[in-house]
């Protein structure tokens, strides 16, 4: 079993940064790959980021590719997604899942085991 819990969210302008995390428990943070995916209001959950359980890989949505970054420390059990030059069209609310097939990353949220409650995040135009 893995809790994930996110923080991180808020409210800031376009152009802005935010930082988000993720914190594991549970099964040993190490052994599987984490995403990051968002869902807008009235829209299906979509793929943001991924990164491999060994931090070597990642894979980034087009949309966000330049402008956001993952990144995981083991020792801390946590995951981040650095989000810079925000656009009002990255309002979401933000779920971080795990996924204990080590295999390729994925980007369909079927192939993720589990996923945290969510953090808000909301761009101003």
């Amino acid at each position: 079993q893995v809790q994930l819990v996110e923080s991180g969210g808020g409210l800031v302008q376009a152009g802005g940064s935010l930082r988000l995390s993720c914190a594991a428990s549970g099964r040993t943070f190490g052994i599987y790959n984490m995403a990051w995916f968002r869902q807008a209001p009235g829209k299906e959950r979509e793929f943001v980021a991924a990164m491999s359980w060994t931090g070597r890989s990642t894979y980034y949505a087009d949309s966000v590719k330049g402008r956001f970054t993952i990144s995981r420390d083991n020792a801390k059990n946590t995951v981040y997604l650095q989000m810079n030059s925000l656009k009002p069209e990255d309002t979401a609310v933000y779920y971080c899942a795990a996924d204990l097939d080590l295999g390729r990353l994925q980007d369909q949220v079927a192939a993720y085991d589990y996923w945290g409650q969510g953090t808000q995040v909301t761009v101003s135009s």
